[in-house]
């Protein structure tokens, strides 16, 4: 059953007991729709989307703090760079 058909039925503050009764009063009723119970394949079909979600959600946090590390880093390089240009042991291959 969706919560957006209970929550007429809460009479007070959301806790685990308000929350029983009001399902318990919204099942009663005569009018009640329900929602459908999903299948195995449909189920799997969800957890692989989620899963996915999930990949690319990790993916781009990690090319962001990438980035963002790049960001932070490439001032002070360059700083140090000209920096050290005119030095002797800068300009010589090892």
């Amino acid at each position: 059953m969706p919560p957006a058909y209970v929550k007429p039925y809460v009479k007070r503050q959301k806790n685990d007991a308000t929350d029983a009764e009001a399902i318990c009063e919204a099942v009663t009723r005569p009018n009640m729709r329900f929602a459908p119970t999903k299948t195995v394949e449909q189920q799997s079909c969800l957890m692989l989307h989620r899963a996915r979600h999930l990949l690319i959600r990790q993916q781009t946090a990690v090319i962001n703090t990438g980035s963002g590390t790049r960001a932070l880093i490439a001032p002070i390089m360059a700083y140090v760079k000209s920096r050290l240009r005119g030095r002797p042991s800068f300009n010589r291959r090892i």
